[in-house]
């Protein structure tokens, strides 16, 4: 008797669920050190509650830091999900079915902690609900409070609705054998999905206009993060191109951010079946478009200034590009501009390494183009005194690496409870594709 040839779809249940249902000893290790990282973030942050943020390197002049910096780099690869993904659903490109959910998941997951930067960044959190309660309108501050709770909760609700079927798939999977609290919260989750033509149309439906709702929602979030910098009068935040700048430049550092993790979890994984070299390919190329907006909006807001020569504008651009942060500023320019640029454009070397390597160090160079925004204007002077300084001190680099491991340890526990990849979509599109092939043999 002839064996039954195994289907594209139990073929991907079974790739994708598998590594659910067991955790290596890898795997358990990872957690352990991200749970360690996270409970030494959690120390400092509680000698910082002690002492104040005499803790920290911010004084008077440069009262921002690495929490802001933290709060601009993750408010923008959340922008990797939910703008990149709505896009990609809005215009109907079929290839996107196997990365949508990590993107998505990415932007939920970073706009969380970077959220909490700014608290972090108080010296008095608690008071964070005076800004709710007795909050200004006319501050900036607050519109960031309004902006980020309304792209969270939607991009919550974004995630969410996509994972409907797979809950139910795992509820009739995982169901038989598991505990009884298991089989019910995802039976809970998957609100009575039976797979039905009606709850199909009406699942697509919903989907679609959260597509289009969260597109302008994600795109006035970053654009009100910027203004938070260019409603003042400090050199280098003064500038009306803020909006756009930060909104490429989250768009920018977004794309790399999904890479990454479609690179990380193609290999551990073994996904290379769902994500492959196509998918890598044409993010790649939105991923060039992205650099070079970048470069060029970029390149303005230093030509401009630097054109006037305003003497805060020359003090700071002589701090960035001849002084104590030349280096932060030269290697943001080489690693995160020019290198990816040529990696990007003459393929060097096997396609996924090259990208993953131009995404990687994009990625970097943006936090550092991050560093550059809030700390070199706050060292300039508004008065003939001295220029600032500022050092960040171990509770600062303590909770910025907590901050990241937690992102990665979200990321790690969710790989274990939820698929990563969209099962019943990728199924549907594979359908679509056998269909059309079936068609064109006719």
């Amino acid at each position: 008797m002839r064996a039954r040839v195994e289907t594209f779809t139990e073929r991907l249940e079974r790739t994708v669920l598998s590594p659910m249902a067991k955790s290596s000893n890898s795997y358990k290790a990872l957690v352990l050190f991200l749970l360690a990282v996270m409970f030494w973030g959690l120390y400092a942050f509680i000698v910082q509650l002690n002492y104040g943020l005499m803790a920290t390197g911010m004084r008077d002049t440069v009262m921002w830091g690495l929490y802001l910096v933290n709060f601009v780099f993750f408010i923008g690869i959340s922008h990797a999900g939910t703008l990149i993904s709505a896009i990609l659903r809005v215009s109907n490109a079929t290839w996107r079915t196997p990365v949508t959910r990590m993107a998505e998941l990415i932007t939920v997951v970073a706009i969380s902690i970077g959220a909490l930067m700014p608290i972090i960044d108080l010296g008095r959190p608690e008071r964070v609900w005076h800004i709710i309660v007795w909050g200004r309108f006319q501050s900036p501050l607050l519109w960031d409070i309004v902006s980020i709770a309304s792209y969270l909760s939607g991009s919550i609700l974004y995630l969410y609705l996509p994972l409907i079927p797979d809950f139910a798939l795992m509820r009739d999977r995982f169901g038989r054998g598991t505990s009884n609290v298991k089989r019910k919260i995802y039976t809970w989750l998957a609100v009575g999905w039976k797979g039905t033509p009606e709850q199909h149309h009406r699942l697509e439906k919903a989907i679609g206009i959260m597509a289009l709702t969260i597109i302008p929602i994600a795109v006035s979030v970053h654009t009100v993060v910027s203004y938070v910098f260019a409603m003042t009068l400090r050199p280098g935040w003064d500038s009306t191109a803020f909006g756009i700048y930060f909104v490429i430049g989250a768009i920018f550092s977004g794309l790399a951010s999904i890479l990454i993790v479609m690179a990380i979890f193609r290999k551990i994984y073994h996904l290379e079946e769902y994500l492959t070299e196509r998918h890598f390919k044409n993010l790649s190329h939105l991923f060039l478009v992205a650099l070079l907006f970048y470069a060029y909006l970029t390149i303005g807001e230093f030509l401009v200034p630097g054109y006037k020569m305003a003497i805060e504008e020359k003090h700071l651009l002589e701090l960035i590009m001849l002084g104590q942060d030349a280096g932060w500023f030269w290697f943001f320019v080489v690693g995160g501009m020019v290198v990816p640029a040529i990696l990007l454009i003459f393929r060097i070397g096997r396609t996924i390494p090259r990208i993953l390597v131009a995404a990687v160090l994009v990625n970097i160079a943006m936090w550092i183009k991050r560093f550059i925004i809030v700390v070199p204007s706050l060292k300039v002077p508004l008065m003939p005194f001295e220029f600032g300084t500022y050092t960040p001190t171990w509770v600062e680099w303590s909770i910025t690496a907590a901050a990241f491991a937690a992102f990665v340890l979200i990321f790690a526990v969710f790989a274990k409870i939820m698929p990563l990849i969209s099962i019943w979509e990728v199924a549907e599109e594979n359908e679509q594709r056998e269909h059309a092939t079936e068609g064109k043999g006719k």
